[in-house]
């Protein structure tokens, strides 16, 4: 499976690739960081964010796109940007058809630590480690972002089969309807 995970952000919007499958080592493929100026129009902005995005997807082609999912912070301006960027991210992949999953910062942190209230500088040891990196990739957005294409690679299975489960229940409770009626 070959998942590129987005750390998005407008000033410095995280990507890395990662190829493998859970239970065995994977490899990174590429880790970078789209960045914009600070001072830019906004709509400028997100066009950068969209061809740095369409470059990272043309370059690897990956199977699957990881997103952080954006969580509410105190800042509003923050979390506008960070969702404007993610919604860039998640429409360059739809647009070609590949499947976006959305990972909550926690979720991220505990399966790559094994803590959800893990920091930075333990993600990025963590991410070192997993893919046999000699440094930490900086910035931190960067591997964060490899860190969400982790965190999917391991955990896709299991979510894929609690949804097959969750769509048997449904299909087997609407053909329980059909026959009471």
């Amino acid at each position: 499976m070959r998942v590129l995970g987005v750390d998005p952000g407008l000033t410095r919007c995280g990507v890395g690739v990662v190829e493998g499958v859970a239970g065995r080592p994977l490899t990174m493929l590429g880790v970078g960081v789209v960045r914009t100026p600070a001072d830019a129009e906004l709509g400028h902005r997100l066009v950068a964010i969209e061809q740095g995005m369409e470059q990272w997807l043309d370059e690897h082609r990956p199977e699957f796109v990881a997103v952080e999912r954006v969580f509410s912070q105190h800042n509003v301006r923050t979390v506008m940007g960070t969702a404007q960027a993610s919604a860039v991210a998640m429409l360059c992949a739809s647009r070609r058809g590949i499947p976006v999953a959305l990972h909550t910062p926690s979720e991220v942190k505990a399966a790559v630590t094994g803590s959800g209230r893990a920091d930075k500088a333990q993600v990025g040891a963590m991410v070192t480690r997993l893919l046999r990196l000699d440094a930490p990739p900086k910035p931190a957005d960067a591997a964060d972002a490899l860190a969400l294409a982790i965190c999917h690679i391991w955990r896709a299975p299991a979510v894929n089969r609690l949804q097959q489960a969750h769509e048997q229940a449904r299909r087997a409770q609407l053909s329980v309807k059909k026959v009471t009626r």
